[in-house]
Parts: structure tokens; C-alpha cells; sequence
């Protein structure tokens, strides 16, 4: 990979309990490295109690020491590589400690990753948290939510109307911690200075497309992009944990 300008840019991150549950099992994070790299995670943890935010510290926790220790990538298939072996080590570690200690038994978390490297974003996510970008003007979501609703609608059982309703619309199919090897989608795509969003889904089952994309494509800094969009979750109910990174690449 050749020597690029480093990718300047703004980002804020945040992480709220909502107005129904009782503790917050959603863990964000971003970072940059010395080489302008950006990394973006959002987890959302499950098992109840402080299990699953157990499991998603852990995620974040293993992954970003990683980035910080990584000073360079030198082509996107290492980046690829670097990656999805930290996510294999994450997904590994929680199973692990689910039957090392049976306070943690059944405890997993989703997983969405953007790795940014100058004109290329690498994608990977296992569950149903998601990346959003705006894309000529457009909201755009990158992610698919790996859930078994999601697999009706793709598959043609069910209308995209029936989803929102559907009675098995939270059960996951894939996360980490649920098996000894996780599976995970990647996705590679150019990157142009999009703004991104990543987020739970205590943020997009809470707020519209139209009002996401109203808030990310406004004047306001990230942090305050951030800020509106988990207060208008919460003024929409706060069903669940809210987790939502913005990045503003500066153009």
C-alpha cells in the first residue's frame, strides 16, 4: 500500500442506557493510528444481567489494544487478515469465559467493524447492529442484519412491512460468543469522505431513515449528530441500549 496523506476528519462516539432497560450492554468505540487509519466499533451485548456487557468490553477491549499496538498496514488484505483475526480472538475469549465461569454462561455480542484506510473502508459485522453512510446525499445502509427476519425478507417469505412487526424480529443468528468459530460478513468498498454511522439497534429501531439521514446530512459536529440522534431514540420510546458512532471525514 502506498503512502497516502494522512485521513483527517472528526468523530464522536457515545453509548446510553435507554428508558427501559436496567443496565447498558452496548460498547462503542473509534480510533485513529498513526497512520490516519480510522477504526469504528459498535457491540451490542446479550445474555442479560452483566453478561452481555461483559462480552461486548471484551470485544472492544481486544480489538482496539490491537489497533493501537498495529502502527501499519501495509496492503488491504492485510488489513482484511489483521481484522478477522482479532474478531476470531474476540469471539473465541468470550466463549471461552462463558464456561470458564458460569456467571458469564450464555453471554455473546454483536459486532460492527469499520476499518477506514484512506480511499477503502472494510466492513465486517456479525449480528444485527449496523453501518450506515450517506452516499451522494442518500442514507445507505452497508450492513445486513444477520437475524432470522432479516433471512425471511431476503429470502422472499415476508414483505419488508412484515418485518417491523414480525414476532421473531430480535432473534439473532449469528454473534459472538455463541460458538467456538464465528462467521462474519465482509465487505470491502471504496471510500470517497462518506459520512458514516455506525450504530445498535436501540438507535434504528427507534429513529427512522428519513430522520438519520436528516441528522447526519445537518451542519452539526459529530458529537452533536451523536447527541440528537440518541435523544430523539429516547424521546421515541428508548426501548433498548443505544450505541451510534459518527465520522466526518474533512473533505
Amino acid at each position: 500500500m502506498k503512502n497516502r496523506t494522512y485521513l483527517a476528519g472528526n468523530y464522536a462516539f457515545k453509548t446510553d442506557i435507554g428508558k427501559v432497560r436496567l443496565n447498558n450492554e452496548d460498547r462503542a468505540i473509534a480510533l485513529t493510528n498513526i497512520k490516519g487509519n480510522i477504526l469504528l466499533i459498535v457491540c451490542d451485548g446479550m445474555g442479560g444481567s452483566n453478561k452481555g456487557e461483559y462480552a461486548a468490553s471484551i470485544a472492544v477491549k481486544m480489538i482496539s489494544d490491537s489497533f493501537k499496538k498495529k502502527q501499519k498496514f501495509f496492503s488491504k488484505l492485510q488489513a482484511i487478515s489483521w481484522a478477522r483475526k482479532e474478531i476470531y480472538n474476540a469471539n473465541r475469549e468470550i466463549y471461552n469465559e462463558s464456561y470458564r465461569n458460569r456467571a458469564y454462561e450464555g453471554m455473546g455480542t454483536t459486532i460492527t467493524l469499520a476499518l477506514i484506510l484512506w480511499d477503502t473502508i472494510i466492513v465486517i459485522n456479525a449480528g444485527d447492529s449496523r453501518l450506515y453512510e450517506i452516499k451522494n446525499r442518500k442514507l445507505e445502509q452497508i450492513t445486513e442484519d444477520q437475524t432470522y427476519v432479516a433471512y425471511l425478507y431476503r429470502t422472499g417469505k415476508i414483505s419488508l412491512e412484515e418485518t417491523k412487526t414480525h414476532p421473531k424480529r430480535h432473534m439473532l443468528m449469528n454473534a459472538l460468543g455463541i460458538n467456538p468459530v464465528v462467521s462474519m460478513d465482509v465487505k470491502i468498498l471504496p471510500y470517497n469522505n462518506e459520512t458514516i454511522l455506525v450504530c445498535s439497534d436501540g438507535l434504528y429501531n427507534n429513529v427512522s431513515e428519513k430522520d438519520i439521514e436528516a441528522i447526519l446530512k445537518s451542519d452539526d459536529s459529530p458529537e452533536q449528530k451523536v447527541n440528537e440522534l440518541i435523544s430523539l431514540s429516547n424521546a421515541n420510546g428508548g426501548s433498548d441500549n443505544i450505541a451510534a458512532i459518527v465520522w466526518e471525514a474533512k473533505n
